[in-house]
């Protein structure tokens, strides 16, 4: 019976109300260990904040310091904010999460017919409309110079990876579907949506300033650093840094930034349900339940055995979160980066505590050390260096992609291209990205991505039709671009793929096929 007490004070209620003694001490050592700039946290517990607080600097090399007002960029986790901008909409009768999307949105189409009449707009939110793992994602990573409503218009040229509903795949695209949704039913811009019925009806009035001091810079001084974020792939998102374009275009799906006392708020709020400091509801407990309800199961990929403490029993998303257990406790998370940050939001609702950490560099590890060691200290559960135990793992991911990618590239098959340089040039598109560019100058052979503004690079031959992207901005990750030729002798399709064997999911290069513009 004692045991079974223990038990029950564990999984219902926070064993200890306040957060490590020493948190402060060491969350600054691994910051300085990490190399990270700048870190920002926030955690709530029973409906307070305990601690928003900044460490380190805004920006490498300055000595301005991260204070808990310093807005950061917090990218995938404002899905949950696009989701709460809908919920609202549902408590005043716009829209139901039921309702079929093309009723709301005019000229919404995907690129099959029967799922542009069925989708919903809850499928919107779930990751499991058929498209593959990131589809799209090029439209606006790293940037884009196309409006939101182009892109959503672009959609109807992806073609699914499944059928429709029959699994789970992170995307981004359909989170900006989202948004251009809520821009047509209330009239108003998603960014003044969010700011003037979520942000400000919250008090969360850091994120409304546009003041450039309060915001962090990222550090991207290490080229392909993407690279470096090998903890999550195509199976296993769950583990670690997803990332999306900071493309103002692309808000819905990762343009919002946050402080430590904004989290704070936020944080608040979603444990509450929706109910606000004065009494209010932001949005309804119907609607807040409706959000951390599974929709989607996903795939638990098995984990190393130094974290398989960290390997769930079920794991779903919900509307804007991720839904699943920690050594018997129920958590709701989500991650986010935008190139150059990372972001991770953590609810334990059995507990009634949440924490964010936000740092301004691309050091996952830190993020998910820090995460796990702040579970384990509100579970009761015995401390352990989770930090330490994550940068074992990327470092090894990392040399094992290092690796795969040297090795191929240091052994391409003796051969020389089978045209003059000077036929490959031209102008080619694909239906759903747009028009790259293929020219010649006295160096050789480049290449320009017309859709994403600064893309654009050398062309160095790898072996056969094949060459290798350089990019003049050394942090885009590098492609293998392939030339097919027709019959006579003439360029008639361009594909693409990753150089690099753990490249970020959201270069999508493999999705496209390019095919000459006819003057």
């Amino acid at each position: 019976m004692k045991r079974l007490l223990i038990a029950l004070a564990v999984t219902s209620t926070s064993v200890y109300a306040a957060p490590p003694a020493d948190f402060d001490v060491r969350v600054e050592a691994l910051r300085k260990a990490a190399g990270v700039p700048g870190v920002g946290v926030a955690i709530v517990e029973q409906g307070q904040t305990v601690l928003a607080r900044g460490y380190g600097v805004k920006r490498l090399g300055s000595a301005d310091p991260v204070t808990p007002h310093t807005l950061f960029a917090t990218g995938s986790t404002g899905k949950a904010v696009t989701a709460a901008a809908l919920a609202t909409l549902v408590d005043q009768g716009k829209i139901g999460w039921d309702d079929k999307v093309i009723d709301h949105l005019p000229g919404f189409q995907m690129w099959d017919s029967w799922v542009t009449r069925e989708m919903t707009i809850r499928d919107l939110l779930v990751h499991r409309s058929g498209l593959g793992l990131g589809a799209g994602d090029l439209l606006f990573v790293p940037r884009s110079n196309l409006s939101r409503a182009e892109a959503v218009r672009r959609l109807r040229y992806i073609k699914p990876a499944t059928s429709f509903r029959s699994g789970y795949a992170y995307d981004n695209i359909l989170y900006m579907v989202a948004g251009r949704l809520i821009e047509t039913v209330t009239g108003q811009t998603w960014e003044a949506y969010v700011k003037d019925h979520i942000f400000k009806v919250a008090g969360m009035t850091d994120s409304v300033s546009d003041d450039p001091d309060r915001f962090a810079t990222p550090d991207r001084a290490q080229p392909h650093a993407r690279m470096n974020g090998g903890l999550r792939g195509a199976g296993d998102q769950e583990v670690l840094d997803e990332r999306d374009g900071l493309a103002r275009n692309a808000a819905p799906a990762g343009g919002l930034a946050v402080s430590p006392v904004d989290m704070g708020k936020w944080l608040a709020l979603q444990l509450a349900k929706g109910k606000l400091p004065d009494g209010g509801q932001l949005y309804s407990t119907t609607q807040a339940e409706q959000m951390w309800r599974p929709a989607t199961l996903m795939p638990i990929a098995p984990r190393p055995p130094e974290l398989a403490l960290t390997q769930p029993k079920f794991l779903s998303y919900a509307l804007g979160w991720q839904v699943q257990d920690y050594r018997g406790a129920k958590i709701l998370q989500h991650g986010g980066a935008v190139f150059g940050f990372q972001t991770m939001v953590v609810l334990m609702p059995e507990q009634d505590v949440g924490f964010a950490i936000e740092i301004n560099s691309e050091d996952g590890e830190l993020v998910q050390g820090l995460v796990y060691e702040l579970l384990d200290h509100y579970l009761g559960l015995p401390a352990q260096d989770w930090p330490a135990t994550f940068r074992a793992f990327k470092a090894k991911k990392i040399a094992e992609g290092l690796a795969a990618f040297k090795a191929k590239a240091a052994v391409p098959v003796k051969s020389a291209p089978s045209l003059p340089l000077a036929r490959y040039a031209g102008a080619y598109r694909d239906p759903w990205y747009g028009d790259i560019v293929v020219g010649q100058d006295r160096q050789g052979l480049t290449i320009d991505f017309r859709s994403t503004p600064r893309m654009g690079g050398r062309l160095a031959h790898f072996q056969y039709d094949s060459f290798l992207t350089r990019f003049d901005d050394k942090t885009i990750e590098p492609a293998y671009v392939s030339f097919g030729l027709d019959a006579d002798g003439k360029v008639e399709r361009v594909t693409m793929k990753p150089a690099s064997p753990i490249a970020d999911f959201s270069y999508d290069y493999q999705d496209l096929l390019f095919t000459p513009v006819k003057p």
